[in-house]
């Protein structure tokens, strides 16, 4: 079992950037596909971003794509999400999700194929 804290949210104007970081706790991180996720009010939850266990296979969602950056640092236990050119529309709850998997390559979209998941983190943003 792992245990997932995110930081790093907060408001900010549109055009600035934040980076969440999403700290694993328990088992062997390297052992996790993870997965980002929001939810903003009224909503069904979105996928965001994937990465797979190995760092070298990400995908991001059309509507962020070449804006935010999955990545993490096995070493360090740590997932991050790094958000560029941010826009009103990102405002959300942000979390991440992991799921443990044998294949080092490989990644998931849909929040059902996740086990676990962080507690989410407010992200605002105004413009």
């Amino acid at each position: 079992q792992v245990q997932l804290i995110e930081s790093g949210g907060g408001s900010v104007q549109a055009g600035d950037s934040l980076r969440l970081s999403c700290a694993a706790s328990g088992r062997t991180f390297s052992m996790y596909v993870m997965g980002w996720f929001r939810q903003a009010p009224g909503k069904e939850r979105e996928f965001v971003a994937t990465i797979s266990r190995n760092g070298a296979n990400t995908y991001v969602s059309d509507s962020i794509k070449g804006r935010f950056t999955s990545s993490r640092d096995n070493e360090k236990n740590t997932g991050y999400l790094q958000m560029d050119s941010l826009k009103p529309e990102d405002t959300a709850v942000y979390f991440c999700a992991a799921k443990e998997f044998d294949r080092p390559y490989a990644i998931f979209t849909t929040p059902s194929q996740y086990n676990y998941w962080g507690q989410g983190t407010q992200v605002t943003v105004s413009s």
